[in-house]
This record gives C-alpha cells, sequence and structure tokens, in this order.
C-alpha cells in the first residue's frame, strides 16, 4: 500500500467523526488567547520603552524633575543659602529612586540679545546649560568653541506658546511656528560693555523638559570663566534629575524633608504612570489566563477527535500499527495547524505594532517600528509550550 492510500484510509478511520465547526472553534479560542497574550506582551513592552527606554520619552509622567532649594524669608538675602554644594549633590544622588542628576548651570556674566525689523527688540537674556544626556533630543549642530561666533539655543516650548497665545495677540504681532522661529537670528553680546562679544544665535530646538534658554556648556563655562567672578558658577542653584519613579512615597519624603521645591505636577503624573503599569500588568494576566483557556480548548477537541476513533485505533493497533505510527499522523495533522495560528498571530501583532509607532510619531514620541526581543521571547516560548502540550496529549491519548 503506497503512503497516499495509507494517510487517506487513516484519515477517513480517525478524523471522519471530525466536526469542522468544533475545529474552528478551537482554532479561533486558541488564535484569540495567543493574540492575546503577545498583544499584552507588546504593551508591556512598549510602555516600558517609553517610560525607559534610551529614546527617553516624556510620555505617561516625565521621570525628569527639576529640583532647587526653597526660598524663605530667613534666607532671602543670603544667595548661596540656595546652592547645592558638592555635599547636596551626592545626597540627591543617593535619593531613593534617582538614577542620574546633573547641575543647572547659569550665566554669571552679562548677556544682551537684540532682533532688528518689524519684531526688533532688546532684552537682557539669562542662559542656563544642562549636560547633553539630559536633553529632551540633542539638535546635530549642538556645538560651541571657543572663537565661534555661532551660538546655537534651545529655546522652552512654553516661551513659544506664551509669546504665540499672550503676548502676539495683545500687541498685535505675528504668531510664529517652530520653523519660523528657527530661520530667525539673534544678536547676542556677551560679557561687560568694555569687553562684550558678539555673537548671532539660531533656534536649533525645542524642550518640553526644562522652562529657560539653553546654550552649549561649553559656552556657560567659557563665559563664567572669562567674564564671571572668582569662583561664579561652580554651585548651582538647580538639579535636574532623572528618576525611575518619582510618585514613590520614600523620594517625595526625602524632597520634603530637604526642603526642596520641584514641579508636583510632574509627581502627579507619575502616579498615573504606575496605574498604567498595573493595567498593563493585569492585561498580562488575563491575556495568560485566555491563553491557558485557548490552548486547553484545542487540546481537549484533539482528545475527543482521538476518543471518538477508539475502535478505528484498536481495529489499527491489532492489524500491526504502531502507537508511535499513528501519533505521528495524527501530529502532522494538528502541528501545522497550530503553526497557523501562531503565524497569524504573529502577523496581527506586528502590523499593530508598525500602527502604533505611526500613532505615537504624530504624537511627538518615538517607538520601534517592529516589535522587540521580548515579544519574539514570549513567541517562541508560547509556541513550544503548545507544541509540547499538543504532542504529549496525541501520544497519551492514542496510547491509552
Amino acid at each position: 500500500m503506497s503512503d497516499k492510500t495509507r494517510n487517506i484510509l487513516l484519515r477517513k478511520l480517525l478524523l471522519r467523526n471530525n466536526s469542522k465547526g468544533r475545529l474552528w472553534a478551537a482554532m479561533i479560542a486558541l488564535f484569540v488567547g495567543n493574540t492575546l497574550l503577545l498583544l499584552s506582551v507588546l504593551i508591556w513592552w512598549n510602555f516600558n520603552e517609553l517610560l525607559y527606554g534610551k529614546t527617553e520619552n516624556d510620555s505617561l509622567g516625565s521621570t525628569f524633575l527639576i529640583i532647587g532649594k526653597k526660598v524663605t524669608n530667613s534666607n532671602m538675602g543670603q544667595p548661596g543659602a540656595t546652592l547645592f554644594t558638592p555635599a547636596d549633590v551626592d545626597s540627591v544622588n543617593k535619593a531613593p529612586q534617582v538614577q542620574s542628576v546633573g547641575a543647572i548651570v547659569s550665566n554669571h556674566f552679562p548677556v544682551y540679545a537684540m532682533m532688528g525689523g518689524d519684531m526688533g527688540f532688546a532684552t537682557d537674556l539669562p542662559l542656563e546649560s544642562v549636560p547633553d544626556r539630559f536633553l529632551d533630543s540633542k539638535p546635530a549642530d549642538w556645538d560651541w568653541q571657543p572663537g565661534s561666533r555661532d551660538l546655537p539655543i534651545i529655546m522652552s516650548s512654553q516661551f513659544l506658546d506664551l509669546y504665540n497665545y499672550v503676548f502676539a495677540p495683545s500687541q498685535g504681532l505675528p504668531q510664529l511656528s517652530e520653523s519660523s522661529v528657527k530661520s530667525l537670528a539673534l544678536n547676542v553680546k556677551a560679557g561687560p560693555p568694555d569687553m562684550a562679544e558678539t555673537y548671532t544665535a539660531h533656534v536649533v530646538g525645542f524642550s518640553d523638559r526644562i522652562g529657560s534658554v539653553l546654550v552649549p556648556q561649553a559656552f556657560i563655562d567659557y563665559g563664567n570663566q572669562k567674564y564671571g567672578k572668582q569662583g561664579s558658577g561652580v554651585a548651582p542653584s538647580q538639579l535636574i534629575l532623572k528618576t525611575k519613579d518619582p510618585s514613590d512615597i520614600k523620594f517625595t519624603e526625602f524632597i520634603q524633608r530637604k526642603n526642596y521645591t520641584t514641579n508636583s505636577q510632574n509627581l502627579r503624573w507619575s502616579r498615573i504612570r504606575a496605574i498604567v503599569e498595573v493595567v498593563a500588568s493585569a492585561t498580562g494576566v488575563l491575556a495568560l489566563l485566555l491563553m491557558g483557556i485557548g490552548t486547553l480548548v484545542f487540546v481537549l477537541f484533539i482528545e475527543l477527535t482521538i476518543a471518538k476513533a477508539h475502535q478505528s485505533l484498536t481495529l489499527l493497533k491489532e492489524i500491526g500499527y504502531s502507537p508511535g505510527y499513528l501519533s505521528g499522523f495524527m501530529v502532522k495533522r494538528f502541528v501545522p495547524l497550530v503553526l497557523v495560528v501562531v503565524i497569524f498571530s504573529a502577523g496581527i501583532t506586528v502590523g499593530v505594532q508598525v500602527v502604533a509607532a505611526d500613532m505615537a510619531k504624530a504624537q511627538g514620541l518615538a517607538l520601534h517600528t517592529l516589535p522587540g526581543l521580548p515579544l519574539w521571547a514570549a513567541l517562541t516560548v508560547s509556541t513550544g509550550i503548545l507544541l509540547v502540550l499538543v504532542v504529549r496529549s496525541i501520544t497519551g491519548a492514542i496510547r491509552e
């Protein structure tokens, strides 16, 4: 008897009572459970990337805080009382939930900004600098060397909003887009009148994280050293922190105990972030439960199919077919169905990630276009477990 004829015979004997409706129901249950499991891993991974990934998105509550020493009636006339000493910085660096600390250094020399034309103005310009790792995103031309007359600037997005929605309407001035602001040039004079140097400043980026005008660290260091008083600019009055969870009670107690000030709105957003993490974890547990139910339904369908073919199995064993051969035939029947379900689940998950990345980009967030390693690891593990359960259920049912 040829293999083809033998397979046709076995299919008629073992699968004749196989209901296509029940098979589709079992496959759909398995597909739903497997897809939800992969989507839950995808949700967890994306939130993890948004909150802790290298892109350093400020979504769902910023992990960056700016702190300063509170100004009180007793220290109002003592500028040094609100500066952070090396011991203070070391203490903050060791505080609960703090991952990194950077000094916000301000200019201790006069800076004057001017612009001509219809929108001409002239004003004193306070400047600050932070370590590059604390920037929202580092512009490509974010660099300055002594002797260069071109000065890149990062402006707070709040400044532009204040101009567009408050100042411009009240003064009858045109509103400005980010791109139009970047096309403008400012004349900046730095230093006392008898030593002043003139620079051409351009806005190269905007920051949602820091509410001031930023320049490269090298420019602040150069100006403070050349024009500032001896020792000026050494001790910062503000620190910028990268924190894992600023809503942690131990961290908030540290801030209160040290009498530091910070943006409490960030702490409230962090609590929302914690809720999101709990929801993502709960989704994973639910998906795991549904995956288990889907697997159970599929395995029970296989065992029911084999149980209905009990008489045919007994007959086949009596005429010389080994349990191993019969098990192999059934495995070849059901394993491809499992793989089809897995492939469709993976395809849908990849499609969801592509759509999510596009939607996130429209909101100014950065997500990977394709799923990362955690999803493929979960897919591999779940598929392996599923195949083992299917093979074992077939082997066990046929040997009984």
